[in-house]
């Protein structure tokens, strides 16, 4: 794991590398910039802050009548319970550097940027939340002729509570772990890197991808504690495109892949696999106010067999499953504009043990009400379905129902206030649980923020 991540986080040295060696060639030529101005390697320095108030923080769903009379906590966790609400301050700085203007002339790097963008959030009446999440983005892209190149890197660093919550009785609400997941101490990483050669009326691309989840969070077997498992997702190959028209093409494409979850050593459970994808897609602008990429396809799964000391717990070992991604865009009018996003795949619990089927459904609307007031509107439907995994105690089909909206107003060109509100329904799809209101919650999040542009 470490290997992969130096690996791919390398493509940040790569950016950083490239930058430098522009910066010491360009030096001479770089002009005198006066106090007012911003330099154009300068993309973006800006402070945001948001108060925020959440009625729900652990996303739990068990009322007290069905917790046990006796718990255990552990040291450094803290017990989630149902309704602890808190206000949450969150301090939001961003510096985003643009290389370009550095190379002067040159027409082959288009893109050659590096940002780096924290959050540090403050839970008030919640301090076990308390986290502060450094994010390092990178990203290069150019043309030169029928060649083209792109590499793109997010890594966080989560510098965040090392102890995981705990749910008294096991009593886990659908969705609940991954929001208290997200603010544990970790390391996480996403890259992508993609050539294309292009002739007149197909291209290649090859491609390779990584999600890569290294949870730094203490594991324990103690009833209700949630213990995190690493995971990475990596994966290679092409897409071979052809062109119905100049902004149009069908896409025929293969990956091979493998997927890691990290074995407990108080149990024999995990479910890393080998796969291969045969994916159909369509992408460009079958119309001018349109802009589309879709994939899809079959997903034909090798999960790994059971030794004297390791089980993988699923079903069908040769699991034949299904992969698909989306991302529309739809201009309806200069102030209208529609985005969907769209995922389903078969990926592996952050709690550990099994696998899962994953789907995100996400819609949503910007209106343009004036030159200095925006509308937003939106809705999400997640599902986690565990149901190819055949351990009883991992029997889950999870979903999570969400809509959000808010109004922005920009100040001035350096000044913006935003107001928000969200919320999410947690719920559960296995027929037969006992007590299932267990499994279910209710979240309302309502957020004042502002941001500052220097």
């Amino acid at each position: 794991m470490n290997l992969l991540r130096v690996t791919f986080t390398g493509l940040t040295a790569l950016v950083l590398g490239i930058a430098s060696i522009a910066s010491a060639a360009a030096a001479d030529a770089v002009p005198v910039i006066q106090p007012s101005q911003k330099p154009a390697w300068l993309a973006e320095l800006s402070l945001g802050i948001k108060e925020s108030y959440d009625d729900n923080v652990f996303l739990a769903g068990a009322d007290a009548k069905y917790l046990p009379p006796t718990y255990t906590v552990p040291a450094g966790s803290v017990a989630a319970l149902k309704d602890c609400a808190s206000w949450v301050t969150t301090v939001s700085p961003k510096v985003a550097l643009n290389f370009n203007p550095l190379l002067g002339d040159q027409k082959t790097v288009q893109v050659l940027s590096l940002a780096y963008a924290p959050d540090l959030v403050g839970y008030h009446d919640q301090t076990s939340e308390n986290y502060a999440a450094h994010r390092v983005m990178s990203a290069i892209k150019g043309k030169t002729g029928a060649f083209s190149f792109s590499a793109d890197n997010t890594f966080a660093y989560i510098n965040g509570n090392n102890a995981g919550p705990t749910y008294p009785g096991g009593l886990l609400s659908a969705y609940a772990m991954a929001a208290t997941r997200e603010r544990r101490e970790q390391i996480q990483d996403k890259a992508a890197v993609t050539f294309q050669y292009d002739w007149q009326d197909f291209f290649v691309r090859p491609t390779a991808a990584l999600t890569y989840y290294e949870l730094m969070t203490e594991l324990m077997n103690v009833p209700g504690y949630q213990n995190f498992a690493d995971r990475y997702d990596v994966n290679g190959g092409a897409d071979l495109g052809g062109k119905l028209s100049s902004h149009l093409a069908l896409t025929l494409g293969y990956r091979y892949g493998h997927q890691y979850q990290q074995q407990y050593a108080f149990t024999p459970y995990s479910s890393s696999s080998d796969y291969q994808r045969v994916l159909f897609g369509i992408e460009g602008k079958p119309w001018s106010w349109l802009d589309v990429k879709i994939q899809g396809g079959p997903d034909f799964r090798d999960y790994m067999g059971n030794t004297a000391t390791h089980i993988t717990p699923v079903s069908d070992p040769h699991l034949v499953t299904y992969y698909g991604e989306a991302w529309l865009t739809a201009t309806v009018t200069t102030n209208d504009l529609i985005t969907f996003k769209y995922k389903q795949w078969q990926w592996l619990a952050s709690t550990g043990k099994v696998p899962y089927f994953d789907s995100t459904f996400d819609l949503s609307y910007h209106r343009k009400l004036t030159d200095k007031l925006g509308f937003d509107l939106g809705g999400k439907i997640l599902s986690s379905d565990y149901t190819s995994g055949n351990l009883a105690t991992c029997h889950r089909n999870d979903w999570d129902y969400g809509v959000a909206t808010g109004l922005g107003y920009a100040v001035n060109r350096h000044l913006s206030v935003n107001l928000a509100y969200s919320l999410n329904l947690g719920r559960n799809a296995v027929a037969g649980v006992p007590n299932e209101s267990t499994r279910e919650f209710n979240q309302n999040l309502v957020s004042l923020g502002a941001l500052l542009k220097f």
